[in-house]
This record gives structure tokens, C-alpha cells and sequence, in this order.
């Protein structure tokens, strides 16, 4: 039986295109410059961090695109990563997925959306006399609860608009991507129009020679930027609903990493032409301030406040509603290999992995509770890298493995493309676990729980004849 029995081949070329955007765009093109000028304290730095990043990214998705093109089906990664080294290693990245790099991409996003409905219409403080409770001084589940609770929400609500089938989910992605664009293309407009005076500090490439930012600060903050890029890697987890998949699936992964880099440039831009450094720095230490917020506040007042609250709104809805979608299909394909529970690999009367849908929502919306916004983003960013720089080792693997297999894309720039992406990956995590140990160690500890899991459902399921297969060759 193979991943995608039961689903649907639907999705053209602008449907993949629309995905990845969709996927990517969501929260971090208007919060995350703020803790990078905190790290920076340059325009220009945070400029060339958003540039570096979004090349990395790019270099990443080439690399990853000849992968699906190879074998494009449903699971994306965790297809790739079982193909390319075994079972384990493939379990452990879809349990990641599951404890904490999609689920908390769902949390993050709809904690952000809760925060922004906040700004327009006050949500009512609940459990108040709860706010100090915590676990371990880490956790305070109880903190800002009202907003806690409407995420929650959120998330079961388009849990269950997904269920009821696919072209449901991504025609409100579709609808909400092109709202969006709209409202950023406003932003850009009318933010250069109303500018004014630059700040001092606007593009001082001055800044490039004073030696106050490090490379451990620089990739630190590009952090930042990584989680505003995250989510493009989504597209192969429907592979098995694409049409023409070996040659759609790479192909929209790249147009639609180069146009979110062409986007964020020109966005980011405007903020910088609009908010100095320290009115940067500032929105970041104050806790509850977006960036954005403040940068169209400068030039509309109070309207604009709500003008970009309500962008923000949107475009975290979308976001929050493509990764419910996307990321419950590699559990369908784990538990039709035997490696998630029997349940999750049912798919119900509108030919989608319903079951999977709903018990990411519930981790999901558990994940609300353990976490804030930074703390999750920083978690995902960490343990979705390790992945990553997999995958694209596979690049070199799979080419001394399968050397005459068919190739509908080939990357561009090999071998120095996947190498550089490689090395970028093995430096990001090193440097995550020296700048941000705490969020290193949850997130590792959540993928090592998988373990226990692993051998807990080969003791239920027991072996199938691939993974035997599998076993004798690591033995011979």
C-alpha cells in the first residue's frame, strides 16, 4: 500500500506555488525585525541578515527540490529521509514534526493571530489568579490565558474546515495569500510615501566596519529571519496530491521561495525607512509591541493601527490554516508504514487524513499553553535545521546511490550549493545551542522522546518486510 492510497491527485503548478507561499509568509515578516535590531543595532545588518538568510534558504530549496523531484510523494521529508538513510532516522524527523516543529509552527502562528485580534477587539482576562502558576519556571500555562484560549480555538477551528476536505483548506489559503499581498503592497506604497525624513541610521554602511556585531550575533539574529522564511519544505508533504508531481513540486518550491524573498527585502526595507534602531529595540524590549504595528502607526495614527492589525490577522489565519493542512500528511504516511498509530492513517469520506488532522490539533493547541511566541519560534528553528542539513546530504547520497535514476530537476550550482547549505545548517545549530540553550534542550528533548516511542510501536505493530529487508543489510 502505498503513503498517498485514498488521496486525491488535484494540484496543479499554481496551487504548489500558492502552498509554499502561503506556508511561509505568516507571522515573522512583521515581528521579527525588532529582535533583530535588538541583536544588530544596525539597519544594515538586519538588512544583510534578511538577504543572507533568504540566499541560505534559497540554496536549501534547490537542494531540497531535486530530492522531491525524485521521489515526490506524501510525507515530503519524511518519504526523502527513509528513502535516503532508514526508518528510525525517518521516524524520529516525523515524530519532530509532530512534537514540536509543525505543531508549534500551528501554536506560534495562532498565539500571534490571538495577539492581534487582542489589539482590535480586547479579549477578556481569564483564570487572572492563575497568571503565576508555572512548571519548573519555565512554563506559565495560565499567562495571558484569554489570548491562550482564542488560539486554541483557532486552531481546532481550522483543524475541522480541513477535515471536511482539501480543496476547502487551500481555497481559503488562496483567498487570504492574495488579501495579503494586497495589504503589504499598501504597506510598501504608502510607506515610502509618507517617510518623511529617514533616520539617521538608515543604511549607514558605515556600520559594516565598526566591529560591534559578531558572527555569533549575526547568525543568531538570523534566527529571526529563518523563522519568517521556515514552512517552504510544507509543498512535498502533499506530494501525493500534486499532479505531475516530479516536475511541479520543485519548481513551485523555488518560484515560491524567490518571491517571499523579494517580498520580505522590499517590506523590510520600509520599515527601516519608517522606524529608527531604537524605535526598533524598543518595540522588542517592551514585550507586547509588533513592529509593523509601529511602523504604520507612524504614518496613519490609530487607523493604521488597525488597518495593519487587521493585516496581520489575516495573514497568520492563512498561515495557521496552510500548516493545519500540510502538516498532518506525513503522520498519514508514518502510520501507513507502521510507524504512528493505526488510527491516524484513515482517511474519511472526504479523502483526507482526518484523524491525523485532529490529534495535531489537540498537540497543538497543548503547545499553546507550554510555551510564548519567541520561546516556540526558537525551538522550531533548531530542530528543523538538523532536518534539513539531512536532506540535503541526501542531495550527495542519493546521486552515488541511484547515479541513472530520472532527474526532472537537477541543482543548480552542485556540488558547492548543497556544501555551503550543509555547513550553514551544522554552524545554525551549533550556534543555537551556545546562544539559546534552553530552547535547544526542549526542543532536542522532544525529539528524543520519540525513541521510547519508536520501539513502543515495533513491539505493537511489529516489523513489516521492508524494514526486515532494511535490518539484514545494516547487518551484512
Amino acid at each position: 500500500m502505498t503513503n498517498q492510497s485514498n488521496l486525491n491527485k488535484t494540484l496543479g503548478l499554481g496551487y504548489v506555488i500558492i502552498f509554499v507561499i502561503a506556508n511561509i509568509i505568516g507571522s515573522g515578516v512583521y515581528k521579527k525585525i525588532a529582535p533583530m535590531a535588538a541583536e544588530l543595532h544596525s539597519s544594515v545588518w538586519i538588512l544583510l541578515a534578511w538577504i543572507v538568510a533568504g540566499i541560505i534558504t534559497l540554496f536549501g530549496a534547490l537542494s531540497n527540490a531535486e530530492v522531491a523531484g525524485l521521489m515526490a510523494d506524501t510525507g515530503g521529508e519524511y518519504v526523502y529521509l527513509k528513502k535516503i538513510y532508514n526508518r528510525f532516522f525517518s521516524f524520529i524527523y516525523g515524530w519532530s514534526l509532530f512534537a514540536v516543529i509543525q505543531t508549534a509552527t500551528i501554536s506560534s502562528l495562532a498565539y500571534v493571530f490571538a495577539q492581534s485580534l487582542n489589539s482590535i477587539i480586547p479579549l477578556p482576562e481569564v483564570f487572572s489568579s492563575l497568571q503565576q502558576f508555572h512548571i519548573g519556571g519555565i512554563f506559565y500555562p495560565f499567562q495571558d490565558f484569554g489570548i491562550k484560549l482564542t488560539a486554541i480555538l483557532l486552531i481546532l477551528l481550522l483543524t475541522f474546515l480541513n477535515i471536511s476536505g482539501l480543496k476547502s483548506g487551500l481555497l481559503v489559503s488562496k483567498i487570504i495569500m492574495w488579501l495579503v499581498f494586497g495589504g503589504l503592497f499598501i504597506i510598501v506604497v504608502f510607506g515610502w510615501i509618507n517617510a518623511g525624513e529617514l533616520p539617521s541610521n538608515f543604511l549607514n554602511f558605515s556600520d559594516l566596519s565598526n566591529g560591534s556585531v559578531t558572527i555569533s550575533s549575526f547568525f543568531t539574529a538570523m534566527l529571526a529571519a529563518f523563522w519568517a522564511y521556515q514552512g517552504w519544505v510544507s509543498a512535498g508533504y502533499i506530494g501525493g496530491e500534486i499532479k505531475n508531481a516530479r516536475h511541479n513540486l520543485p519548481r513551485g518550491i523555488v518560484i515560491g521561495v524567490l518571491l517571499v524573498i523579494a517580498i520580505y527585502i522590499l517590506v523590510n526595507i520600509t520599515y527601516l525607512a519608517l522606524l529608527s534602531i531604537p524605535e526598533l529595540e524598543l518595540a522588542h524590549t517592551s514585550g507586547n509591541q509588533i513592529a509593523a504595528v509601529e511602523a504604520v502607526r507612524s504614518f496613519w495614527g490609530t487607523a493604521g493601527v488597525f488597518f495593519i492589525s487587521l493585516l496581520i490577522l489575516l495573514t497568520t489565519l492563512g498561515c495557521t490554516n496552510a500548516s493545519i493542512l500540510s502538516g498532518a500528511r506525513p503522520y498519514f504516511a508514518m502510520s501507513r508504514d507502521r510507524l504512528f498509530f493505526a488510527s491516524v492513517g484513515k482517511t474519511n469520506k472526504a479523502h483526507v487524513p482526518g484523524n491525523s488532522l485532529l490529534w495535531q490539533g489537540i498537540w497543538g493547541s497543548v503547545l499553546v499553553l507550554l510555551g510564548t511566541f519567541d520561546q516556540l519560534t526558537d525551538m522550531i528553528v533548531f530542530a528543523v535545521f538538523i532536518f534539513y542539513g539531512a536532506t540535503t546530504l541526501g542531495v550527495f547520497i542519493l546521486r552515488r546511490k541511484m547515479p541513472n535514476a530520472h532527474r526532472p530537476y537537477k541543482v543548480w550550482g552542485y556540488p558547492i550549493i548543497p556544501a555551503i547549505y550543509i555547513l550553514f545548517c551544522v554552524y545554525l545549530i551549533y550556534n543555537t545551542i551556545s546562544a539559546r540553550p534552553r530552547e535547544a534542550m526542549i526542543g532536542t528533548a522532544l525529539m528524543l522522546l520519540g525513541i521510547p516511542v519508536y520501539f513502543y510501536l515495533l513491539h505493537k505493530y511489529g516489523k513489516t518486510h521492508e524494514q526486515k529487508n532494511e535490518d539484514d543489510k545494516m547487518e551484512n
